[in-house]
């Protein structure tokens, strides 16, 4: 079977003309977010301040104080003292205006500004358009491929930062007793480094890695709206230091209720916990804008011959994950609205009251939304692992259709199992067996790929690079943290198990061993493609078996931990855990500085390391037909598809067409051989 790609002059626009003087000062950029941030900062303070000044002249010390908002008065000489309830008042407000200043001031709203106004509509010269410097990256972008790259290395970062945490938990945690941190402390180190691992890395990253190869995937020469694609970006990181900006709140210190947030302990938390609610809004209108970008990219924009079924499978994947994202994330939104009007309204949605608030009622709308975001965080590894699988075991998918209409079926299911994670707390009784019965029917689909995986593997002539490697550490730790997932799905063993480490143990065989391992492979697979360089495989290859090892011996005694009654989310335990948590903490550091490894490669590959040819995978998927890095607009010619993506050891096979005077020819039914 033989590779062709397509190799041309590819004519670049020019990049954005100098500015000079005052231009560059009002101008979209980073210049711009030095005045107009600070200056919408001092703006909401005097506004709020204003009003706070003329209510309370108007209402009176005594009404102020039956309000709820304290007791002082103009008279007593602390007027502009802000008390704890007040104080979530003007951070709720700078959480919102100084995110949209910055937004409109690194020029995310200048295009639909100037047409807004009603000017004369200006020439597209594609000068926003793709990266020609290392600055093009750190500003609006429209280039999908360039907003892939943003994305990837923002995730990392806070995947970082999120790493960092986990180390300081598990050096607490390494003996018995209190030695570093207290427990407010500890309860903020877990909470933001399970929101940041999960709001600005898992989700985001495959984000990422779609925007990036997607459109050139399916043959398009970019996303269907480049510039809300450019604005989904620069939501996160607004998203990611708001978390991170929770710890230098001075009442309390950072949110401290969990990823989970449940009420009403997200309600009597401290000023931090504003952070995560607000955060959430901002990574989660990231992930919707997003979304609904993948959908319309996928449905409108293949290239001739790309039907559904002549699709990749991280295509499917990601059209299945973005149909979930559409749908389940404004349930997490509202629920985190619901609180934060609960903190700042004095409303009773879910706070316990005399007005009747309904704390189960949160559980119920949370888990609606962060069931299906396991599959969010899953699905688009499903996607990496079955490319990755099918060019380094050289065989066909086995499979490919039920593959397809198992990510669909896991997509239907997934909204039915959310109450499986509320066995014990208090919901009403007659719903665990049917969320019991559902937790193990939607087994069924995921069973469906991992036995196609193996399938694909057998017999094939299997090339053990670093992607492959990553991939099928996938599909065994996945496997594991499956298993321990009908064990909680099932209730009497979730009733004894249930906020114990057997959850922790749990979670992270699917996250970890499964989100980040694919996020892993996606990243080795593609890094030819995106950078031009190839990178260390010895490098690889050594930081694949430093997270292997490292990441089980962290977190598989957790399981005999849990069973022995060990709880979650505690600073402090039980002397006869003592031994076995100081081995998780030591290997918990051996697998946090193979991290160190896999930066060390991509940092300098990136810049020395040896030019990648086009194609080095010999893979046959579009994206690898084209130039690495591919053109500015990824096609000098608009592709034909002609056959399947994964045609491995069937001679003659070809997926697509890309030369223009062979674009239309009839091509002739492959001929299939038995690979060996």
């Amino acid at each position: 079977m033989a590779v062709t790609v397509q190799e041309h002059e590819h004519v670049e626009a020019a990049g954005l003309p100098p500015r000079r003087g005052l231009k560059r000062w009002t101008a979209g950029g980073w210049l711009r977010v030095l005045w107009l941030a600070p200056l919408a900062f001092a703006f909401t303070a005097v506004l709020v301040v204003g009003l706070r000044v003329a209510f309370r002249a108007a209402q009176g010390a005594d009404k102020w104080h039956t309000a709820g908002f304290g007791s002082l008065n103009p008279a007593s000489g602390n007027f502009f003292s802000f008390p704890p309830v007040e104080l979530q008042v003007l951070i709720v407000a700078w959480l919102v205006v100084v995110p949209l200043a910055f937004l409109v001031a690194i020029g995310g709203f200048d295009y639909w500004a100037y047409w807004v106004s009603g000017r004369p509509t200006r020439p597209e010269d594609h000068s926003g358009h793709g990266a020609r410097t290392w600055k093009d990256y750190f500003r609006i972008n429209t280039d999908h491929k360039v907003i892939g790259v943003q994305y990837l290395v923002t995730t990392i970062f806070f995947f970082v930062a999120a790493g960092l945490m986990a180390m300081f938990m598990r050096a607490e945690l390494a003996r018995p007793g209190m030695q570093f941190v207290d427990n407010n402390t500890f309860n903020g180190l877990f909470s933001v480094h399970a929101s940041l691992m999960i709001f600005l890395f898992v989700i985001p990253a495959f984000a990422g890695l779609g925007n990036y190869v997607i459109p050139l995937m399916i043959g398009a020469p970019d996303m269907a709206f480049p510039r809300l694609n450019a604005l989904s970006y620069w939501l996160l990181p607004i998203a990611g230091f708001t978390m991170l900006s929770s710890y230098v709140v001075p009442d309390g210190g950072a949110f401290a209720a969990g990823w989970t947030n449940y009420v009403p302990l997200a309600v009597q938390q401290p000023v931090g916990n504003v952070f995560f609610q607000m955060a959430v809004q901002w990574a989660g209108a990231s992930s919707i804008l997003t979304a609904l970008n993948f959908l319309v990219t996928i449905i409108t924009m293949r290239a001739p011959g790309m039907s559904f079924w002549r699709l990749p499978l991280l295509v499917w994947a990601n059209f299945a994950t973005s149909t979930l994202v559409v749908v389940a994330t404004p349930f997490i939104a509202g629920s985190q609205f619901f609180i934060l009007f609960d903190r700042v309204l004095h409303t009773h949605f879910f706070s316990p009251g005399p007005e009747g608030g309904y704390a189960i009622a949160y559980q119920h709308i949370f888990w609606f939304y962060s069931h299906p975001a396991v599959y969010i965080m899953m699905l688009p590894g499903f996607g990496i692992a079955s490319e990755v699988i099918a060019v380094f075991a050289r065989k066909p998918i086995f499979g490919y259709r039920l593959m397809a209409l198992s990510l669909m079926a896991i997509l239907i299911l997934g909204f039915s199992v959310w109450a499986h994670h509320m066995f014990v707390s208090g919901m009403t009784s007659w719903l665990r067996i049917p969320m019991m019965v559902t937790t193990m029917l939607i087994a069924v689909p995921t069973g469906i790929k991992v036995f196609s995986w193996l399938a694909t593997l057998w017999e094939g002539r299997i090339h053990f690079k670093t992607p492959m490697l990553f991939a099928l550490g996938f599909v065994t730790m996945f496997v594991i943290g499956g298993l321990s997932g009908i064990y909680l799905g099932a209730i009497p063993i979730d009733i004894h198990a249930s906020d114990t480490y057997f959850v922790v143990a749990h979670i992270h065989y699917v996250l970890f061993g499964g989100s980040l391992f694919t996020i892993f492979a996606g990243i080795y697979y593609w890094f030819p493609k995106m950078t031009g360089r190839m990178y260390n495989e010895t490098l690889g290859k050594l930081h694949f078996w430093c997270t292997f090892i490292g990441f089980n011996v962290t977190f598989f005694p957790m399981h005999w931990l849990g069973l022995q009654g060990m709880p979650r989310r505690v600073s402090d335990y039980s002397e006869r855990f003592g031994d076995l948590n100081f081995i998780i903490s030591i290997a918990s550091f051996f697998l946090g500085a193979s991290t160190v490894i896999f930066l060390y490669n991509m940092i300098v590959s990136w810049r020395r390391g040896e030019p990648a040819p086009s194609n080095p995978w010999r893979a046959l998927t579009l994206e690898w037909q084209v130039s690495s890095p591919p053109p500015i607009f990824n096609f000098d010619e608009i592709p034909q598809v002609v056959g399947s993506p994964y045609e491995y050891g069937v001679r003659g096979a070809r997926h697509a067409v890309l030369n223009g005077n062979g674009a239309h020819e009839e091509v002739a039914e492959p001929e299939k051989v038995r690979v060996h």
